[in-house]
């Protein structure tokens, strides 16, 4: 069945291109056909943009232009060699015939090749004469990596225990410019951190980073097409470059990193052997030291050594390193909620995305310090990681109007609230709001007050509240009742009495206050 290139591949290719790199050398590189190659890049020159352009799409949008299914099928092409691999152990038996064996694969085959191409595959399968040659690396074109086999240690302060650690190594093969670095482990972590340091240490990137067939940079290992994790791409996508994994069982592939792996047990190991260090730091600090020496030793043919090749030839072929190094990512799934927000399990917390998402599957890319959130590879939110446990992480722009509303909610926002109906209005709410231990209910009482404005109007609300000031009724109900019954309107204080008409006649017989004297 055809394969999708995955839109990280895609740039890869643009990339490449870009550098200068033929649609051959490309196939090479990303382990797909060269066709493959000829008909992205037809595809990539019929599109109204820029490959720059093109190049600084995101992946949904990558997709959406070029949705077209590869050629790539190498299960034709496995069986056959898996079939070889059969018929070359009966390579010497007497009797032995390729048109015998031809006939057998193809009674079985469902796509089988013609003779002739069965036998030009066999040959270059199985070559009559297996010789090496001299590879010639050109400049800036790639930065091979490897373990070492051995290992160095650290001491524990505490107990005195001996505790092993991974020594990573890194080469430009053009001026075999070396950087070597401990780390506790072979982890994906610790392997992506370790490129990142050796970029760093270059101080440029090549076209290309050729690796083993690790389990931390490598899914599933392939002769033809090595499955590379997730989190290597991204790497790479960061960078700018690509991965080419080498062929499994193939340490010629990279002969010049194995040779330096050597060379690093003699330059560097050999001086340390004696030395004990009690942190990962120190020793990488004496590592860097002695790499230091070792990149300065003169060839004995070149008469250069690595550090003057690297500075004098390699390093202008290098790309400029991002503004910002590369953190590792890690990847969650999570369906986001009604409330507007996506559930981060790592650190049992909540981050909001627009309200216009909820219910949607999303992917969630997050570092050390940072949490993205995507939808169908398009980024629709970003924060800053908060590692507090049950916390709440919201973006305003995200809440819908409702929302927002409600998410504004303090004293300030309902001081504002009431000041236009008048001084009364506001402080009655201040009043209301000192009162309540809990600020929510707080909050819901001096906004019943406010919206009282709406059926009978800011001066007589202004004026209610006035009235309850003056009796300490200040509560929603009793302001309330005040506007229904009208109560605002009547007189209160005794001289407003006086003023007022009175409508009980005078009569003799009326006693007053003077007569209980």
């Amino acid at each position: 069945m055809a394969n999708i290139l995955d839109p990280m591949d895609l740039k890869q290719i643009i990339t490449l291109h870009l550098d200068g790199t033929s649609n051959r050398r490309i196939g090479s590189i990303l382990g797909i056909s060269r066709n493959t190659v000829n008909t992205y890049m037809q595809l990539f020159t019929a599109s109204e943009y820029s490959l720059e352009e093109l190049l600084n799409f995101d992946s949904a949008k990558l997709s959406e232009l070029f949705s077209y299914h590869t050629t790539v099928d190498t299960a034709r092409h496995n069986e056959l060699m898996l079939y070889f691999e059969r018929i070359n152990k009966a390579r010497h038996h007497p009797g032995f015939t390729f048109l015998f064996h031809y006939q057998q694969y193809f009674g079985q085959a469902q796509d089988a090749y013609s003779y002739t191409q069965f036998l030009e595959h066999y040959r270059r399968k199985y070559p009559k004469e297996k010789g090496s040659m001299k590879l010639e690396h050109l400049a800036g074109e790639e930065m091979f990596i490897d373990f070492a086999g051995k290992k160095l240690h650290i001491v524990d302060k505490q107990t005195g225990e001996l505790i092993e650690v991974e020594v990573f190594v890194a080469i430009l093969p053009c001026s075999q410019y070396t950087y070597v670095r401990a780390c506790m482990s072979q982890t994906r972590g610790d392997l992506i951190s370790s490129c990142v340091h050796a970029l760093q240490f270059y101080g440029g990137v090549p076209k290309a980073i050729v690796s083993d067939n690790l389990k931390s940079a490598v899914n599933r290992a392939s002769k033809y097409e090595a499955d590379i994790n997730r989190s290597f791409k991204d790497l790479a996508c960061h960078y700018n470059c690509a991965i080419n994994p080498t062929r499994g069982y193939s340490p010629q592939d990279k002969a010049l990193v194995e040779n330096a792996v050597h060379l690093a047990y003699q330059r560097i190991y050999y001086p340390l052997r004696e030395t004990t260090f009690f942190s990962l730091e120190d020793l990488n600090n004496e590592i860097g030291k002695l790499l230091e020496r070792y990149n300065e030793l003169i060839f004995k043919r070149k008469e250069s050594s690595r550090i003057e090749l690297f500075q004098t030839v390699e390093r202008q072929y290098l790309k400029a390193l991002p503004d910002t190094p590369y953190e590792l990512k890690d990847f969650r799934r999570a369906k986001v909620q009604k409330m507007g927000y996506v559930y981060f399990s790592p650190d049992k917390s909540y981050y909001s995305v627009p309200y216009r998402f909820i219910g949607k599957e999303t992917q969630i890319h997050y570092t050390q310090s940072r949490i993205e959130v995507f939808h169908n590879h398009q980024r629709i939110a970003m924060h800053q990681r908060n590692l507090a446990k049950g916390a709440y992480i919201t973006n305003t722009d995200h809440l819908s109007s409702t929302h927002k509303f409600y998410s504004d909610w303090n004293p300030e926002f309902f001081r504002q609230k009431a000041a236009p109906h008048g001084q009364h209005v506001l402080a009655c709410v201040e009043k209301i709001l000192v009162a309540q231990d809990y600020p929510e209910i707080g909050y819901k009482r001096a906004l019943g007050v406010i919206q009282l404005y709406r059926s009978y109007g800011s001066q007589r609300l202004d004026q209610a509240c006035k009235r309850a000031l003056d009796t300490d009724a200040c509560s929603y109900i009793r302001i309330k009742n005040i506007l229904k019954n009208n109560m605002d309107k009547v007189p209160l204080y005794e001289v407003d009495l006086q003023n007022a008409n009175d409508h009980i006649p005078f009569h003799s017989n009326i006693r007053g206050a003077s007569a209980y004297e």
